[in-house]
């Protein structure tokens, strides 16, 4: 049987526990969570230091732009075209091509922090109701999710590229741009089409 003692003590000692979670939970709350923010416009000297906004394409925000700049800095001769970027970024499909026919396609694992980071942004293009958001539910429909989400962080690669080489700004085009590039595409096709068969489409009055 433990004695009176032994059982006092271990009612002191838990409450002394008590005690010290209670005060160190006051301390926890008292204690003011820390700001990572910087105390500068950050978005300001990202565009001093690459010589353009970034932010200006439909889709790349402030991290997104902090991002490409950390790994890759504001000069991008070292690629001589937008392909050799991308491909660099592992975001071009790798296929193996015989007599006009893909024989192998291969699957890669992109651990590029630049490539992931276009990923994301791609889709926040999802509800956007601008061109770059009418070109990726256009690829969604047509190639599902993941395919499309590679392609629309190539071609925000490609952007990227351009805007950082060529110097002017994106301008976005808006979403019904995209819809009229993409019916004057899809009426060329259906003229030509036409035209292998001895045809010709005749517009309805």
């Amino acid at each position: 049987m433990p004695s009176r003692e032994s059982g006092k003590a271990e009612a002191v000692g838990e409450a002394a526990r008590e005690k010290t979670a209670k005060q160190l939970k006051k301390i926890r709350t008292r204690r003011k969570i820390g700001d990572n923010r910087p105390n500068f416009d950050l978005g300001a000297e990202l565009e001093r230091l690459m010589g353009a906004d970034l932010r200006l394409i439909d889709g790349i925000d402030l991290l997104t732009a902090q991002v490409v700049y950390s790994e890759l800095g504001p000069d991008l001769s070292a690629w001589p075209t937008k392909k050799h970027f991308t491909s660099w970024l592992e975001l071009s499909p790798r296929r193996d091509v015989s007599g006009g026919k893909v024989i192998r396609q291969e699957k890669r694992i992109v651990k590029s922090r630049v490539a992931n980071a276009l990923r994301n942004a791609a889709q926040t293009l999802t509800r956007s109701n601008s061109y770059l958001g009418a070109r990726y539910r256009h690829l969604k429909a047509r190639l599902g999710g993941l395919k499309a989400v590679k392609a629309m962080a190539r071609y925000l690669a490609c952007l990227i590229y351009r805007l950082l080489t060529k110097g002017p700004a994106w301008v976005d085009r808006g979403a019904a741009c995209y819809e009229n590039m993409r019916q004057e595409r899809e009426l060329h096709a259906l003229h030509r089409k036409a035209a292998t068969k001895g045809m010709k489409l005749v517009p309805v009055a």
